[in-house]
């Protein structure tokens, strides 16, 4: 059996596959300031994911762009996208640019 899908559908189903896999790292948000960080556990240095709710921006990790980009064979930019899709859904705010970088540290307080 074939099965024909259409660049549409693809999309739909990275997108489904990214959202469901970053829905399940139940990431905890830490807010300081005006953004926000997507930890996996409080007492870790590094965040996956940076929001900044003043001007929009979001950043990326380097990791986490690339481990999507090696499972799924899908350019980084494209996964960028996506994940800053999910920030928007997650967050219920507009991201307007979208960053990766090696490393997001963060302080609290």
């Amino acid at each position: 059996m074939k099965l024909i899908i259409t660049e549409s559908q693809k999309d739909k189903i990275i997108e489904k596959v990214i959202f469901k896999h970053l829905d399940k790292q139940n990431y905890n948000q830490l807010e300081i300031k005006d953004k926000i960080y997507f930890v996996k556990n409080i007492g870790d240095e590094l965040a996956d994911i940076l929001s900044d709710k003043s001007d929009g921006w979001c950043v990326i990790s380097y990791e986490l762009v690339s481990f999507f980009s090696r499972v799924m064979g899908i350019e980084m930019f494209d996964i960028e996208e996506v994940i800053g899709r999910w920030v928007e859904h997650t967050l219920q705010m507009k991201v307007k640019y979208i960053n990766r970088v090696l490393a997001i540290y963060y302080a609290i307080g």
